[in-house]
């Protein structure tokens, strides 16, 4: 069998779709369609159902699967015994900038060490933008918070929400109070709009900024309080106490998204490592939680 054939068809299997598939496989989605429809005519059955919104496996495309996966998995690795390694490519991975700073550090170093030759390429983003980059077939994984439900994110823990102001300062100096918080579509955003909501009470977004940094810094000089969990903290602040006055925020759930046609050793490796790390690391921990009385003016 044509092995150009088989990895279109998991691709598109992967990638729940011939438009994101044709991103993947830097083809024209017609190519990527005739590849499809060359490789049915060669079973003699059909492997998509086709509608205008979707595409899924037919119970033939199910029993293939396995075997067209293992048939790529062998051509990488007679590739590899030949001298020509699969592992030398580039992995596209996507997340935030604070998750990045979490896992990273513990995955790289041994990772390096395993495949000198590939190139990572980490792009940080809200976690909304990032999920539809990996479905148009633009990164290889992404572990982000969980928005809302996809047949491709598996769910890898929860973390509490925590409000967070500078050490010397207490959220009851505020009638009005300062918030420093991501852009419109971060899911940290909603949880603190809706919680003052329940609470009505009376705030303002100050400083916005996509990156960390940009709400860390006026949280840090006293001048605003933001949200985030409890591993995040940056430092020279703390976590706002129960009995301070501000509404519980719930927690988010952390998820990872893989591309399931990638049957490079490296790529299988980076994910499997992050999601044994994520998983296996405390994500609920208390950090630095005390109250501040108010002074007396």
């Amino acid at each position: 069998m044509d092995t150009e054939l088989l990895r279109a068809f998991v691709t598109v299997a992967e990638c729940e779709g011939f438009s994101a598939a044709s991103k993947t496989l830097n083809r024209t989605q017609s190519a990527v369609s005739l590849q499809i429809k060359r490789l049915e005519d060669q079973l003699h059955t059909t492997l998509f159902q086709r509608t205008s919104r979707s595409v899924a496996l037919t119970s033939s495309g199910e029993r293939f699967m396995p075997y067209a996966r293992n048939i790529l998995k062998l051509e990488d690795e007679a590739r590899l015994m030949m001298g020509d390694d699969p592992g030398a490519n580039l992995i596209r991975f996507g997340t935030s900038e604070e998750q990045a700073s979490t896992y990273l550090p513990l995955l790289l170093p041994d990772f390096a060490g395993r495949f000198p030759k590939v190139r990572l390429e980490v792009i940080c983003g809200i976690s909304i933008d990032l999920v539809r980059d990996f479905q148009n077939g633009l990164l290889d994984a992404v572990l982000v918070i969980r928005h809302m439900p996809t047949q491709s994110g598996v769910l890898m823990g929860h973390e509490p929400l925590v409000w967070v102001v500078a050490n010397h300062l207490s959220p009851e100096w505020w009638h009005v109070l300062p918030l420093a918080l991501n852009p419109e579509g971060c899911i940290f955003r909603a949880h603190a709009f809706a919680a003052l909501g329940k609470q009505r009470r009376r705030w303002e977004v100050r400083y916005s900024s996509q990156s960390p940094m940009g709400n860390n810094l006026p949280v840090q000089a006293g001048l605003a309080l933001t949200v985030k969990t409890p591993r995040s903290v940056p430092e020279g602040c703390r976590i706002v106490g129960e009995n301070e006055g501000l509404p519980a925020l719930g927690h988010v759930e952390v998820e990872m998204h893989r591309a399931r046609g990638h049957n490079h050793e490296a790529v299988i490796d980076f994910c499997d490592t992050l999601e044994r790390i994520v998983t296996a690391k405390e994500l609920v921990r208390p950090l630095n939680v005390v109250s501040v009385t108010p002074w007396t003016l």
